[in-house]
C-alpha cells in the first residue's frame, strides 16, 4: 500500500508540473497538441478540440506537448511564435505549480499539528528534585536563554524547526557554534555554544520551542517559514551536489524517491502520523522538483529560460536547430544521470541501503 501511495504522489507531483505548462499555454493562446498523464503505452486517449488527453501506463511521468517547441514552425500559435514573455511564463509555470503544491501540503500538515512551532526557545532540558532545578542542557550553560529567537547557527539561516534538523546533522562532528539570536528585540551573537544534552546520550536537541495557537494567520505564517526552510535546505543540498561534497552513492532517482515515501508511510505508528509524514515528503519533493527544473541546465525548463534571456539581450532568438542540439545534449546527459541514479536505487534495495 505504501508503494502504491508513493507512486501516486510521485505521479501527482509530475502531473501538477505539466499542468502548469498546459494551463498557461492554453491561456496564452499557444497550441497544445497533447497533455499526457503518465508515460509509455496509452491506456486511454480522448481528443477534445485541438488537444489529445492521454492516460498512459507508467505513472512516473507525463508531458505537455506544444506546437513548435523545438523547431521553426509557420503556425502563428506555435510555441516559438508566441511573444517572449508568454514563453517565459509557460516555462516557469511548471515549477510554479510544484511550489503551490508543496505549500498546500505544508499548510495541511501544519494544520494537523497541535500548535504552530516557532524558533523561539521555550525551555531547556532539566530535572527537578525537591524544588531544586538542575539543567543538563549545554546550550543553556553556554549562553542561551528562554525566549531567545534563533536566527542562525554557524551562518546557516534558521527559518523554522526544519532547519534545526539540517543544522544538527551538519554539526555533529564538531563542538562550539556561533549562534545569532533575537533577545528582547535586539540581535545578539553568542560564541562557542554547544547543544548536547549532558545525560550520556548523543541527542542534540537540548531545548524546546514555543508553539503558537492555531488560527489562519499563524498557520499561513508557519507554513511560509517551513516553505522557506525547505527551499533553503534544497538549495544547500544542490550546492553540495554540484560541488562534489555528496558521494555518488547518495544520488537517487525515481525508484529511490518512491522508496523513501514508502518507508515514511510504513514506518508511521498510526494513520495520522502516516499522513503527516507523507505530506511532509510530498512538500519536500515537489519543491525540489520545482527548484531543480529551474536550474539553467539544457533540456530542463531553466535551460530553455536561459535561451529566452539570451534572446531578450540579443533581441533575436538563437536558431532553433542550434538550441535543439544543446537541449538534446542536455537530455542525453540527464538521461544518463537518471540511469545511474536508478542503478544506485536498485543496488540500495538489494543490499539494504549499503552500496558496494
Amino acid at each position: 500500500m505504501g508503494i502504491v501511495i508513493a507512486i501516486i504522489i510521485f505521479g501527482l507531483i509530475v502531473t501538477v508540473h505539466e499542468f502548469g505548462h498546459f494551463i498557461c499555454a492554453k491561456l496564452s493562446g499557444i497550441k497544445v497538441l497533447e497533455f499526457s498523464v503518465g508515460m509509455g503505452p496509452k491506456l486511454l486517449q480522448k481528443q477534445k478540440g485541438e488537444t489529445k488527453y492521454s492516460l498512459r501506463l507508467l505513472p512516473l511521468g507525463g508531458y505537455c506537448a506544444m506546437e513548435g517547441e523545438d523547431a521553426t514552425n509557420s503556425d502563428p500559435r506555435s510555441f516559438r511564435n508566441a511573444k517572449l514573455w508568454k514563453r517565459m511564463v509557460v516555462l516557469v509555470a511548471g515549477a510554479g505549480m510544484n511550489f503551490v503544491l508543496g505549500f498546500i501540503a505544508i499548510v495541511i500538515y501544519i494544520s494537523m499539528m497541535d500548535g504552530v512551532p516557532t524558533t523561539t526557545v521555550s525551555n531547556f532540558s532539566r530535572t527537578e528534585d525537591d524544588g531544586v532545578i538542575t539543567y543538563y542542557s549545554e546550550s543553556y550553560e553556554t549562553g542561551r536563554e528562554k525566549g531567545d529567537k534563533i536566527i542562525s547557527v554557524d551562518g546557516t539561516r534558521v527559518y523554522s524547526i526544519i532547519d534545526f534538523n539540517y543544522v544538527f546533522n551538519v554539526m555533529k562532528e564538531h563542538e562550539g557554534h556561533e549562534v545569532i539570536v533575537k533577545r528582547n528585540g535586539e540581535k545578539l551573537k553568542l560564541d562557542d555554544v554547544s547543544f548536547r544534552i549532558k545525560d550520556g546520550s548523543d541527542k542534540f536537541v537540548d531545548f524546546g520551542v514555543v508553539y503558537k495557537n492555531k488560527n489562519p494567520l499563524t498557520v499561513l505564517k508557519g507554513s511560509g517559514e517551513n516553505f522557506m526552510s525547505m527551499t533553503h535546505i534544497i538549495g544547500l543540498s544542490l550546492k553540495q551536489l554540484f560541488s562534489g561534497q555528496v558521494e555518488k552513492e547518495e544520488v537517487s532517482g525515481p525508484v529511490g524517491v518512491v522508496t523513501v515515501i514508502n518507508e515514511a508511510a510504513k514506518d508511521s505508528e498510526n494513520v495520522k502520523e502516516g499522513i503527516f509524514n507523507i505530506l511532509y515528503m510530498m512538500a519536500l519533493i515537489s519543491i525540489n522538483v520545482g527548484i531543480f527544473n529551474l536550474l539553467p541546465i539544457p533540456g530542463l525548463d531553466g535551460g530553455r529560460l536561459l535561451f529566452c534571456f539570451i534572446e531578450l539581450v540579443r533581441r533575436k532568438p538563437i536558431k532553433p536547430e542550434h538550441e535543439g542540439y544543446v537541449h538534446l545534449a542536455g537530455m542525453v546527459l540527464l538521461f544518463g544521470i537518471m540511469i545511474f541514479a536508478t542503478y544506485n536505487d536498485i543496488v540500495k534495495l538489494i543490499t539494504g541501503g549499503k552500496n558496494g
